[in-house]
């Protein structure tokens, strides 16, 4: 159990969590996840999109360190109190976005779109040097693209022309800004209609 969890089992130890009205109601293994938003109201992450557990999302405004923008319909109860699942909150002290994204396996695929950059492939996606290691290619933002395994393999050690393949997209170093758009393209498969304003302007809202 979290510092969230057990902070707020201390202030109220006969708390319980609220039983899920549907199986759509889940997220992983947990129930009713929160949306975090930045100070500004933007999320800190669009993917994986920045949740929270109900627990630390309760925790967070008991130690008033974020503002309470929208709720569930759910209660969580206690012999004295009881209290709405916030379904979307913001920090109240803003957290800058401006670091350079780590180079990671994840990050290259999400510049990528999570499709092989030779073909579009969407299947067995590992990465590729454009300009071979044995020529001196680096692994390095600039040089490593993502490529499914029948371009890999068909490429081997060559370049890109040497072995009858077209770059469809140069690599090249993403800033955060960009990973978080391209991270807007790939919305999860739960979205609570309460998250919808704050995510994907796109999506046509029910009256």
């Amino acid at each position: 159990m979290g510092i969230i969890a057990q902070t707020i089992l201390e202030t109220s130890p006969d708390l319980v969590a609220p039983i899920p009205v549907s199986v759509s109601s889940l997220v992983g293994n947990g129930a009713f996840p929160c949306l975090i938003l930045n100070a500004d109201y933007q999320p800190l992450n669009y993917f994986p999109l920045s949740l929270w557990s109900w627990q630390d999302a309760i925790k967070a405004v008991f130690l008033q360190r974020v503002n309470v923008v929208d709720l569930y319909d759910q209660t969580v109860r206690s012999a004295q109190v009881e209290m709405p699942l916030p379904s979307v909150v913001a920090l109240k002290d803003f957290v800058a976005q401006n670091r350079a994204p780590a180079f990671t396996r994840f990050n290259l695929f999400l510049r990528d779109g999570f499709a092989c950059t030779y073909c579009d492939s969407t299947q067995d996606l590992t990465f590729d040097h454009v300009i071979p290691r044995r020529l001196g290619g680096k692994t390095s933002w600039e040089n490593i693209v993502a490529a499914c395994s029948r371009c890999n393999f068909k490429k081997g050690g060559r370049t890109p022309k040497e072995a009858g393949l077209v770059l469809q997209r140069k690599p090249f170093r993403p800033s955060i800004y960009q990973l978080q758009a391209q991270g807007r393209r790939f919305p999860p498969g739960h979205l609570h209609e309460s998250w919808l304003d704050y995510l994907y302007w796109d999506v046509e809202l029910e009256a």
